[in-house]
């Protein structure tokens, strides 16, 4: 069985912060997630990013569903592979 990496789409880097300090408390993760700026094609403004919340999941424990419902709560979602 091999590691899943889940991919959080957030609309902003404040949500993606907040995100990242919420998802130890909520779903024990240990390891810090990785955040990335992912303009839309076209914008240089950071206005017009949104931002990834990259989460390791290698024991498979984490339940997509429950983290997708995790990312709306910032207006956010958790990206299908």
């Amino acid at each position: 069985m091999s590691a899943v990496r889940h991919v959080l789409v957030l609309p902003d880097r404040d949500a993606a912060e907040e995100a990242a300090e919420a998802l130890g408390d909520r779903f024990g993760v240990t390891e810090e997630p990785l955040l990335l700026r992912d303009a839309l094609a076209g914008e240089d403004d950071a206005e017009d990013a949104q931002w990834l919340l990259v989460v390791e999941d290698p024991d498979r424990r984490l339940d997509p569903v429950k983290l997708g419902e995790f990312a709306g709560e910032w207006d956010g979602w958790r990206e299908e592979p």
